[in-house]
């Protein structure tokens, strides 16, 4: 695929979270395969993930990532033709099969593709329940599934709060050794070993994230970590608030 706009693009983000003083510390690039397919599966705690992950395997030979991202993305008038001119794949989550075969067809042809298996931003930042459209895509196309945490990108924007571009925020990218994925294995018996890693992962980074003293009671640290986001069951409902509030209905109390 020629990238006469996505590598632009990519030296631009480049240029922003260097102006805004972003801390961008990256750990297991050795895991990201230098050559083929693969599919990265990412978790999901802010807006900005796909520009951290974007930049991180963009370090490993330059390479760009293909994100699956929803449908609405594409309808926006200028968003839209970007989005298709760096050959991001959109999910019509009424009817997802098309978005299934492109990206098994793009990993055939050697591409990079992310997947965001949670569906949706956690509120709670911690991992949601997985879909298991990661281990069936990388089974099928016979590659690699990577799993890749981000982290500290939901100070900057994510769901439920306005952006705040705030200067020097320590944003964290790592990544774990691939699991392979047989194409007789049970794509959920997969995506369970890949729920427990990103879980794993999540907790790690946490640990050793730069501003964890400062986190303690901040609204960007998980319940459990000793922040005060809502934990993932208070998240589910607001989830729920929100999706009605798009919709324009009006939920009936339980």
């Amino acid at each position: 695929m020629r990238d006469y706009v996505y590598r632009p693009v990519v030296r631009v983000a480049q240029a922003a979270v260097h102006l805004a003083g972003i801390r961008l510390d990256i750990d297991g690039l050795e895991n990201l395969p230098a050559t083929g397919g693969v599919v990265l599966a990412v978790n999901h705690v802010s807006f900005l993930d796909f520009v951290f992950v974007g930049l991180a395997y963009h370090r490993r030979g330059r390479r760009l990532v293909r994100f699956l991202a929803k449908r609405s993305v594409f309808d926006h008038r200028l968003v839209g033709p970007l989005m298709r001119s760096m050959g991001h794949i959109p999910v019509d989550r009424a009817a997802g099969a098309g978005a299934y075969r492109a990206a098994v067809d793009a990993l055939r042809a050697g591409e990079v593709v992310a997947v965001f298996p949670e569906a949706t931003i956690s509120r709670s930042f911690v991992p949601r329940p997985l879909a298991s459209g990661a281990a069936r895509m990388a089974a099928e196309a016979g590659v690699p599934l990577v799993p890749v945490v981000t982290w500290g990108g939901q100070r900057l924007w994510t769901a439920g709060r306005r952006p705040r571009f705030a200067r020097r925020v320590p944003v964290s990218v790592r990544v774990d050794p691939p699991i392979i994925a047989g194409t007789r294995e049970d794509p959920a018996a997969v995506t369970g070993r890949l729920a427990v890693r990103l879980a794993s992962m999540v907790d790690s980074v946490i640990a050793r994230y730069p501003d964890r003293g400062a986190g303690q009671g901040a609204w960007w640290m998980p319940a459990v970590a000793g922040g005060t986001a809502p934990t993932p069951e208070e998240a589910a409902g607001a989830e729920l608030r929100a999706i009605a509030g798009r919709s324009g209905r009006v939920r009936p109390a339980a």
